[in-house]
């Protein structure tokens, strides 16, 4: 199969073009055609000549592949569904909010992190997606010329797949890529320790830490990588950047009735993330085949939003989007139901 050219940073095209006998501005002219002008095939690269386009060709394609398919919901939400070359499934969501287009594009096939609440981690773990797989979402779905931002929150987790997901930033906020302000990009992560460091120290963009409990053992009844990754450890980490300026750090927590939705867990919450100067996002859970937890209600939310105001964290009630398609947090599993 030919390699395909999206995913590819400058410096790899530049190995490219030279391994062919092409001069190395040619990677920057490549570089253009793929990430700004978006071109479909090789042959579309007119400043390239002929010859070359034809070297290019013979063991490299563009390497877009458009959704095998897509589900609409009723507020606006689309599920894309794309089918990797081994042949398994993967979701992106595009959420259109007033002046806001939102893509939430996935890192992994399945994933390996077991978070009792998840569907995709119900899927099990079934690989990696390239950098070219995971670009190729922002680039393939209907609208992406008209994108805001970009989330990694959909299937997998960031960080453990930290080497493609790098060079999809890079690609993604460099002046020969798509040029974006990395304010534009939003990476969540249950907080893998070791990778989150480095998504820290090498990029700008934001960072949404997995908390939805405050408290070691209820949290790793949860989410089994609190024994690897305690949330408190994570939290003394993020300590050490600063979140007042270029980037945002958010805190993401699903509400369970009964679980973790008394004013004592927020609290433990206020305790928890002081001197991070995160911004908590409450979710609602959303119920997936086999898992006896049940959401919060609405005014069970309202009251825990307003008690971590009053404590002076800013916390908002996210929105539920495309739950109906089963697009919404938590839901997504390579699979788009058809009817």
């Amino acid at each position: 199969m030919k390699k395909p050219l999206i995913g590819m940073t400058l410096a790899q095209l530049k190995e490219v073009v030279l391994s062919l006998g092409m001069p190395g501005f040619s990677a920057g002219q490549i570089a253009k055609w793929l990430y700004e002008k978006r071109v479909t095939d090789i042959e579309e690269m007119t400043n390239l000549s002929k010859a070359n386009r034809e070297k290019l060709a013979a063991a490299f394609c563009v390497g877009r592949c458009e959704p095998s398919s897509a589900m609409r919901s009723v507020d606006g939400t689309v599920k894309y569904l794309f089918t990797t070359a081994d042949g398994l499934a993967v979701e992106s969501v595009y959420i259109p909010d007033d002046d806001r287009a939102t893509l939430c594009i996935s890192s992994q096939k399945g994933c390996r992190m077991g978070c009792r609440f998840c569907m995709t981690g119900k899927q099990g773990f079934h690989g990696n997606l390239s950098a070219a797989e995971i670009v190729n979402q922002v680039l393939s779905v209907p609208e992406s010329d008209t994108l805001t931002n970009v989330v990694f929150m959909g299937m997998g987790e960031p960080m453990d797949n930290f080497d493609e997901v790098q060079k999809v930033l890079m690609i993604m906020t460099e002046k020969w890529g798509f040029a974006w302000s990395p304010k534009r990009i939003t990476v969540s992560s249950i907080g893998k320790l070791d990778t989150l460091r480095r998504l820290l120290d090498e990029t700008h963009v934001h960072v949404a830490i997995s908390v939805h409990s405050p408290y070691h053992e209820e949290r790793l009844g949860l989410m089994p990588v609190e024994k690897a990754y305690p949330v408190r450890e994570v939290m003394k980490c993020l300590r050490n950047y600063d979140f007042a300026h270029q980037r945002r750090l958010s805190v993401e927590y699903i509400m369970w009735n009964g679980l973790n939705d008394d004013d004592v867990h927020a609290q433990a919450l206020v305790d928890l993330l002081a001197g991070t100067g995160s911004r908590v996002n409450l979710i609602r859970f959303h119920a997936i085949p086999g898992v006896n937890l049940k959401t919060t209600d609405e005014q069970r939310m309202t009251a825990f939003r307003d008690y971590l105001n009053r404590k002076g964290v800013l916390a908002t009630i996210r929105r539920s989007r495309g739950e109906d398609i089963m697009a919404a947090c938590g839901m997504l599993a390579g699979k788009v139901n058809k009817g």
